[in-house]
């Protein structure tokens, strides 16, 4: 009996086993197809994680709106090292067996990866552009896809912004690659500054690769000791990594670089990582502009992604502080879009690499980065760039920069052209925060090299006036080379007044001079003293040898000196003017007239000829100023 209970348990068990596996067989009849897609990112980075959990998102939304064909993402790290990106492409290529690859942040990632793929045929979609692109690009890698521009826009940007402040020098600054370069975004920058602005780079700071070196704080002041010496205070950070990003910064506020006058500005490489920096990192670098791409944030389909990809990012990366999506992670999702969409127009028959190519070149669909359409393996339309602003503890957003207009108030490239050509002259929408909180004015972008040897500015010992100089003993005060002696007087408080309202530092000390006024203008002239100052008195011999000041002060004494005589033959006509003598000759005329008139009649000295009469009277009347005659007229 209980052989037979035992019997009936052992079949039961096995029917309870088997009916499983009947079940899974009945529901398995439609065998779905799964193509793999290989990921090569920096796994470790914010950007990385952002375009693992985009790209994660728009694969789920592919297979749960397919129903027999699905995608399986495999994801590899490259850990910032373009040998070990070639390592992860081969192992996808020639292991997991993708059909195409996604990823890469920088070009020398994508270099070798493409190097690798195109000889196999399979399809690379890169995030990373050169700066500049090979006409032999299409050629020597022929399966490669750039989904971003390359930097040439941007460097005319950089320009323009020169331009529009004329700032003549600046100071280009990058942390070399993996190859010792700085990928061509120098030599772009120098020509677009030569082009559009007429300026010039006039030093520039390499920075090792901060994976390569131990102290890197030591690293970054020591390149950055090497502009002190030089004028030019507008420094352009071509590209950086964030940690590099974060030494720059708080060494270069440490050494007073990031202060009044002074501009600092960042490329997209840094600018689009802004909202990963914490709070501190943002505040050491407040005033600084940055050139960002820019994408459209209020679409319904931005919007649903934006809503998903925060609640996923946040679930899979809870240590991360920000949890927005960036353009890394927008052009991750839009990259498995332009698969999924290549694999749909081929029925999902991509047995053949190049069609799946050709499929993916044709792709041509608003995504959330920006329109996608390509022509030659890189992106048909240049990117908008937004220059944004860094106030306090996070950025505000100023204007655009469009391709082929320049500023712009709008995104549109629509009827932008009467706003674009106002900027320049009205400034951009709201007020600039340059460097050390300047706001009522631009920055001249230049300043006194601090390292600069302090003016000698000569001081009369031996004064007669001390109210505009004087010289006393004062063991406090440290701003000459005797430190024991104080100068006060008003010549000397004006200097320091014009020095303060200077709008650059201008390091001086006060040399006293223990001589004659003459003997401390021959200092100046012969460069024993840079200037001087004091109660000085301009004389004609003194301007000979020096420049002086507009005076400020008069000495109150007046002199009297005999007055040059001059002989000439009408010296007579200087009692009187010009006027006075007309009128005295109008007078003598019509007196001579009245006389005539009265006397030609009844008087024979008045009679005769018309000659006599006018000689007698003229004679008459002018001899009556000097004498009188013995004869009188008769009426």
């Amino acid at each position: 009996m209980n052989r037979f209970f035992f019997l009936v348990l052992i079949i039961a068990s096995e029917l309870v086993f088997v009916s499983p596996g009947v079940e899974s067989a009945s529901t398995n009849v439609n065998i779905e197809e799964v193509t793999k897609i290989g990921a090569i990112v920096d796994a470790n980075s914010q950007m990385g994680k952002q375009a693992i959990t985009a790209m994660k998102i728009a694969v789920q939304n592919f297979n749960s709106d397919s129903r027999n064909h699905k995608l399986s993402l495999q994801i590899r790290d490259h850990n910032r090292d373009p040998f070990q990106a070639a390592t992860a492409a081969q192992e996808l290529i020639n292991k997991e067996k993708v059909k195409v690859i996604a990823g890469m942040e920088t070009w020398e990632e994508t270099a070798v990866v493409a190097e690798i793929a195109s000889r196999v045929q399979v399809p690379i979609l890169s995030f990373a552009a050169p700066a500049v692109t090979p006409l032999s690009m299409s050629r020597r890698w022929p399966y490669l896809i750039r989904m971003a521009s390359n930097d040439s826009e941007q460097m005319k940007c950089i320009a323009d912004l020169a331009r529009k402040y004329n700032w003549r020098r600046v100071a280009a600054i990058y942390e070399d690659n993996v190859y010792g370069g700085d990928s061509g975004k120098l030599a772009l920058l120098a020509e677009a500054l030569q082009n559009v602005s007429s300026s010039e780079i006039q030093s520039r700071l390499v920075l090792p690769p901060i994976s390569s070196i131990s102290d890197p704080k030591e690293a970054v002041r020591g390149e950055l000791k090497k502009v002190q010496d030089k004028q030019s205070r507008v420094f352009i950070v071509l590209q950086a990594s964030l940690d590099m990003t974060i030494h720059l910064f708080t060494e270069a506020n440490r050494m007073g670089l990031v202060g009044k006058d002074s501009v600092w500005i960042v490329t997209n490489t840094v600018a689009n990582a802004l909202d990963s920096l914490n709070t501190t990192v943002i505040s050491s670098m407040e005033g600084t502009l940055g050139i960002k791409s820019y994408y459209s944030d209020d679409s319904s389909p931005y919007k649903e992604f934006s809503a998903l990809f925060r609640r996923n990012f946040t679930s899979e990366y809870p240590e991360e502080d920000h949890f927005h999506p960036s353009i890394h992670a927008l052009r991750a999702h839009d990259s498995i879009k332009i698969i999924t969409e290549a694999i749909g127009r081929l029925n999902y028959n991509i047995s053949s690499p190049e069609m799946l190519l050709r499929q993916m070149l044709s792709s041509d669909f608003s995504g959330l980065s920006g329109k996608i359409r390509f022509k030659d393996g890189e992106l048909l339309n240049a990117d908008t760039l937004r220059i944004v602003n860094v106030v306090g503890k996070k950025y505000k957003e100023l204007d655009f920069w469009l391709p082929n207009f320049g500023f712009s108030k709008t995104s549109s490239k629509h009827n932008v052209g009467d706003i674009s050509s106002n900027i320049a002259a009205e400034g951009f929408t709201g007020p600039v925060i340059w460097p050390g909180n300047l706001i009522n004015r631009n920055p001249k972008g230049w300043a006194m090299p601090s390292n600069q040897e302090p003016m000698r500015i000569g001081v009369p010992t031996r004064t007669f006036f001390e109210k505009f100089v004087v010289i006393k003993d004062d063991p406090l005060n440290g701003n000459s080379n005797d430190k024991n002696l104080r100068y006060d007087g008003f010549s000397i408080e004006l200097f320091r007044l014009v020095v303060d309202h200077l709008n650059y530092d201008l390091p001086y000390e006060f040399v006293p001079h223990d001589g004659v006024y003459d003997d401390l203008i021959n200092g100046v002239y012969d460069k024993t003293y840079d200037a001087a100052v004091g109660d000085l008195t301009i004389l004609g011999n003194r301007t000979e040898y020096v420049e002086f000041t507009q005076p400020y002060a008069e000495s109150g004494f007046s002199m009297i000196v005999p007055a040059k005589q001059e002989e000439s033959t009408w010296m007579f006509t200087k009692p009187f003017t010009w006027e006075m003598w007309m009128v005295t000759a109008a007078s003598f005329i019509y007196t001579m007239f009245i006389v005539w008139l009265l006397e030609h009649q009844s008087n024979p000295e008045f009679r005769g000829t018309l000659k006599d009469q006018i000689s007698n009277i003229l004679w008459f009347a002018f001899s009556t100023i000097f004498f009188s005659h013995s004869e009188y007229p008769l009426n």
